[in-house]
């Protein structure tokens, strides 16, 4: 947008003004708000909790020479590797939609105002400012008429605060009425509002219920490795008496199971394909918790005009109320007011685009007296006179039911109008100028006269009553809160399924200072006119009060409120850019029907990451019970004199028990679709189904254990005692009873380590309910995998395997059946017990 100012106003800057000032420094550079660099995304994802505790754990394995057994080292390279690709992409997406859907001042240099990007504003420009305009630089008034600016992202304050010629006006604030111009005071670092957009913008796993119930797990975790450990060295090493090379990998196979190490990996890759897929989708995500925060909604509320309509309107009928209406003077000189006053507004409206695009060719007139609109208000003005000086009326436009007596004819043919679903504006005159002060109780100056009503027809988006079902099937009730007339929203609502004209509210009606009373009747309509900003924010809080998650759809200044304090709130790309700052999401093509796709995401997330996390905790939940079982069991076996026991798996059993039973299963399971709503109590749901079925599988395979190492401990009976016996036997014969004893370890390690991952697997299944065909597929890979794992003799040879010995692998079948019945039956308690704590907080039994 390019236009020459007005003669005899302030031009702003050269050309070569600009280009010095750029290059002394003197422009608003911003830093990239799209949050950390790339060295920045490598460093937080290589220097973490679980890659430190695994990296000193294969440091203690490749002191060992045994490169095998340190595959799980791999982890680290997969958990910063995956991590980095996907943030690097999100990163590249928020940048590209970022520079779409960032802020354009207009900008006065050499007399000519354009839009330019806010980068490039320096020190000393000149910017226009209109209703809906955010302020992106700190700088002082030149220009006012009758500016009026909102401060509440500052001050928390919401009266708009009036802005005369000198006046400070700060980057954060935004225009709620009038119009001016403001000389740049501090740009760049120096500006508050740089510090507002980045923190807006910024790409990075902030708080949420799902992170921070995963962090919590895992520093309890953290504080496990240690006694487990320590008991695990123990018995391996002075117990035991394996030798320092066999401890330590005991060691380091009974600790590595207990580190989920992929759940932070497939948290963090759920997130970024979430903001990646969104970005496709032109959504710019400003915060990822919103990703999340969406799908726990439970009440939409949504503007109408922009949101559920399109922007664009056309004049349908000019419809001249005065008692001479018949005639074709007064029709044309009401034409001619109409047509002046668009061609006059700085910056139209869809309203007055479309009486604009009816009556493009206006007469020289000019205005000597303009009132700005408001959204308190709720109409304008503006007195004008010809070329000859001649007045030729002053003129207000607005909504009718504010300007009129409810009970005058007019005032009931406009709400008549209004119910069909069409908008309506009251042109009227007034006794004085429209900046005269106003008479009486009213807002507006003078005597007003009704003189016509301005019918526009709105169109209603093609995809708004598709989006709106969705949202029924969801069990998210929509509410519609507009500052039109209530039974005009009542008539769009109708079309999309919502309520009619009739049940249709006017806020002027709503209780002002009780939530309950305001929640309740939120409750019952389904469409809200004539809503103040400030009654929009209530009504928020009232949903919230009565602990619903809220999310607010708008595009305009009077949402800003709103959207700021809604749970999540959603602004429209072509919206005020006060609208995009504030909110969480925005939808940069301005498609209400986006939003199901966002709620999907959300979804996803969520209930994937819920999904996975059962398999990651179950794991580390065995695998904690069984060190500190065979631990104590050592313990026991060496105070009693009973058979020795030390842990019979080495690191690389561990490896590959994890492969099938979570790692791929859980890369598939965690970027599959997954539309189930999400709930709170994320960490209770997961330990409810992980803990018993990791003390199933747990306790399942340290009695498979017990049970095939009784074979183990008879050949070293045996050995002992022929050692005993024949204190000179021969080096050939220790060194078949050596392999011997190493060829039974290693076949009761292969049984208890089939126990173990037969038990896994049926986890997965449980997990993966409902089924589908790509889930039996996957299911079918997992079981075929661990079958030539444990059936071919390269792989047996490769993963120190033995499942030659069929007496204990006949153990290890029964002990898994055992226990894939136990988590089975453990699975069903659990479900019910939780189907009932669901129902209880529903609906809560009265005593």
């Amino acid at each position: 947008m390019t236009t020459s100012t007005t003669t005899g106003r302030d031009p702003g800057l050269t050309a070569a003004e600009v280009a010095e000032r750029t290059a002394a420094g003197q422009a608003n550079v911003t830093p990239d708000k799209s949050g950390r660099s790339v060295a920045d995304i490598v460093k937080a994802n290589v220097f973490t909790r679980i890659n430190a505790i695994l990296g000193v754990l294969f440091a203690i394995v490749a002191s060992t020479g045994s490169f095998i057994n340190g595959l799980f080292g791999l982890l680290i390279i997969a958990n910063s590797g995956i991590g980095i690709i996907q943030e690097v992409r999100a990163k590249k997406t928020l940048d590209r939609l970022a520079i779409v859907g960032q802020t354009r001042p207009v900008v006065r240099r050499d007399g000519v105002s354009a839009e330019i990007p806010a980068a490039e504003v320096v020190l000393g420009d000149l910017i226009e400012l209109g209703p809906g305009d955010q302020v992106i630089v700190d700088g002082e008034t030149v220009e006012s008429e009758s500016l009026d600016m909102d401060e509440s992202l500052l001050t928390g304050e919401a009266d708009a605060v009036d802005k005369a010629i000198g006046d400070e006006i700060m980057s954060g604030s935004f225009v709620v009425a009038g119009s001016g111009t403001y000389r740049a005071t501090k740009v760049g670092a120096d500006s508050y509002a740089n510090k507002l957009a980045a923190e807006a913008s910024k790409f990075t796993l902030v708080s949420s219920e799902l992170r921070s119930g995963i962090d919590q797990i895992l520093k309890v975790i953290t504080w496990l490795l240690i006694p487990a450990g320590i008991l695990t060295i123990v018995n391996q090493l002075f117990i035991s008496q394996n030798g320092l090379r066999t401890a330590l990998l005991g060691m380091v196979a009974a600790l590595v199971p207990m580190v989920p190490e992929g759940l932070v990996l497939m948290t963090s890759i759920a997130f970024a394909v979430g903001v990646v897929r969104l970005g496709q989708r032109q959504c710019l995500v400003n915060e990822l918790p919103a990703i999340e925060g969406l799908a726990r909604v439970d009440v939409v509320c949504t503007d109408k005009t922009g949101t559920l309509t399109e922007n664009g309107m056309r004049l349908s009928e000019l419809r001249i109320v005065t008692a001479d209406s018949e005639d074709a003077a007064v029709q044309a000189h009401v034409e001619q007011a109409l047509a002046s006053i668009a061609a006059h507004d700085p910056r139209p409206n869809a309203s007055i685009q479309a009486v604009q695009e009816a009556y493009p060719d206006a007469p020289d007139w000019s205005t000597s007296a303009i009132l700005p609109f408001s959204s308190a208000n709720k109409f304008s003005g503006m007195s004008l006179r010809d070329a000859a000086g001649t007045d030729q009326g002053n003129w207000l436009i607005g909504a009718p039911d504010v300007l009129l007596d409810p009970e005058s004819e007019t005032a009931q043919l406009a709400s008549d109008l209004g119910s069909t679903g069409l908008r309506i504006l009251l042109l009227a005159t007034t006794d004085v100028p429209v900046d005269a002060e106003p008479s009486g109780d009213t807002a507006v100056p003078g005597t007003l006269v009704p003189t016509a009503l301005v019918v526009l027809e709105q169109r209603v988006r093609p995809d708004a009553r598709d989006t709106i079902e969705y949202f029924e099937s969801q069990h998210v009730a929509v509410k519609i809160i507009s500052g039109d007339n209530a039974r005009s929203v009542g008539a769009v609502g109708e079309s999309l399924g919502l309520g009619s004209p009739d049940t249709a509210v006017d806020a002027r009606k709503l209780p002002a200072d009780d939530d309950a009373a305001l929640a309740e009747v939120i409750a019952d309509a389904d469409a809200f006119g004539r809503v103040r900003p400030d009654q929009k924010r209530a009504m928020v809080k009232a949903l919230q009060s009565q602990e619903h998650t809220v999310a607010m759809t708008g595009d305009g200044v009077n949402d800003v409120l709103a959207l700021k304090d809604a749970d999540i709130g959603v602004a429209m790309g072509s919206g005020s850019s006060a609208a995009r700052s504030v909110a969480q999401i925005v939808l940069l093509d301005n498609k209400f029907a986006t939003l199901p796709y966002v709620v999907g995401e959300g979804r996803r997330v969520i209930g994937n990451i819920e999904r996975v996390s059962n398999l990651f905790l179950t794991k580390t939940v065995y695998a904690v019970l069984l060190a500190l079982l065979i631990g104590g069991a050592g313990l026991l076996a060496k105070t009693f004199d009973w058979a020795s026991i030390s842990y019979p798996f080495q690191p690389i059993h561990v490896t590959i028990s994890a492969w099938f039973t979570i790692g791929i299963p859980a890369f598939v399971l965690s970027l599959a679709p997954n539309n189930e709503r999400a709930k709170t109590g994320f960490v209770r749901r997961v330990l409810t189904q992980a803990v018993p079925n990791g003390v199933i599988v747990g306790l399942a395979t340290f009695t498979c254990f017990l049970l095939v190492n009784r074979d183990y401990s008879a050949e070293l009976g045996n050995y002992i005692a022929n050692v005993a016996a024949e204190p000179r036997v021969g080096i050939a014969a220790v060194a078949n009873a050596t392999q011997t004893l190493g060829a039974v370890q290693t076949q009761a390690a292969t049984a208890a380590l089939a126990t173990m991952i037969a038990i896994a697997v049926y986890v997965l299944v449980v997990v993966a309910r409902p089924y589908n065909w790509w889930k039996m597929v996957l299911l079918a890979v997992s079981v075929g995998a661990y079958v030539l794992i444990f059936t071919v003799p390269f792989t047996q040879r490769l993963f120190h395997l033995d499942s030659s010995n069929m007496k204990m692998m006949g153990i290890a079948a029964v002990c898994a059946l055992v226990g894939c019945l136990a988590v089975e039956a453990s699975t069903q308690v659990m479900n019910r017990y939780l189907e009932r704590k669901n129902k209880l907080r529903e609906h809560p039994v009265s005593v």
